[in-house]
């Protein structure tokens, strides 16, 4: 097929030898199968921001790091360089975390380069080598639900150990290769100790895997992962291997009001005594 304008550069610079197809269209992107010496890769080409229907939400760019003063103002004004500077540190974002992800262990694809807003990356593939399905897409047995929905419970465990929280989880945004899940799509990704949004998200994420699993083995509707994983997250005790219950006890112990009552009444008295020394002959 004829090279897509934005991949022209990689095949000037030599990381795209030619474009094969185009593999999908979405929201935030579109992705092509391409040729790179001896491997078939993805490149993902983004998508401009007004020509996408996935907006920069705030819940989700809170706590991104900024390069410089100069590019924190230009952002916040909004001017021309202001919105370039968004718009790359959205694209890198992905880029970021899936590195991160990657050497955390996560179910990923292996990220490659990123080059003048393409990201270039592995081709997820199923056993015959044809581009994996994704999760949507497959049909489960209430075995297979258990199976997938206990990997990617598992995968978002590692991502938070590694300080991510994907914040747009869904069978959307998994692919299914021959050996399971692999999780896609990472340009809203959170960082879960700066964005003081990311409890909120993960648990939606782990809904979003609860529903989804839920209509095919409908006791998984009855769990609570996310609420149980933030909450060993927030001690410090969460571990890639943590063993999961999938139930988090609620603390509804009612607090002692007359206790503290007596605390504001002694703190009261404890001024009130100072002022009263202070203005003693």
């Amino acid at each position: 097929m004829k090279t897509p304008s934005r991949i022209e550069p990689l095949v000037t610079d030599g990381l795209v030898d030619k474009v094969i197809r185009q593999l999908m269209s979405g929201k935030e992107a579109m992705v092509y199968v391409v040729q790179s010496g001896d491997e078939v890769l993805c490149a993902k080409v983004y998508k401009e921001a007004n020509k996408r229907s996935f907006r920069q939400a705030v819940d989700y760019t809170e706590g991104r790091k900024i390069k410089n003063s100069r590019q924190a103002r230009a952002m916040a004004k909004g001017s021309k360089y202001g919105r370039q500077e968004q718009e790359a540190a959205w694209q890198h974002a992905e880029v970021d975390a899936l590195y991160r992800l990657a050497a955390a262990g996560v179910r990923v694809p292996t990220p490659y380069n990123f080059h003048e807003g393409v990201l270039l990356m592995e081709l997820v593939t199923d056993e015959n080598g044809a581009p994996a399905p994704r999760l949507n897409d497959v049909v489960l047995s209430p075995d297979d639900a258990r199976r997938y929905h206990a990997v990617l419970i598992r995968q978002v465990v590692r991502m938070l150990c590694a300080g991510i929280v994907h914040g747009d989880l869904s069978e959307y945004n998994v692919l299914v290769d021959s050996d399971g899940p692999v999780i896609i799509d990472l340009p809203q990704a959170i960082d879960a100790a700066a964005n003081n949004n990311a409890s909120r998200m993960l648990e939606r994420d782990v809904d979003n895997l609860a529903t989804y699993f839920g209509q095919f083995a409908p006791e998984l509707l009855r769990t609570n992962y996310g609420k149980e994983i933030w909450s060993l997250y927030e001690t410090g005790m969460l571990q890639p291997e943590s063993v999961l219950t999938g139930h988090c006890r609620r603390h509804e112990k009612l607090a002692d009001l007359n206790a503290v009552m007596r605390v504001i009444d002694a703190a009261r008295d404890e001024d009130t005594a100072r002022r009263a020394r202070k203005v003693a002959p």
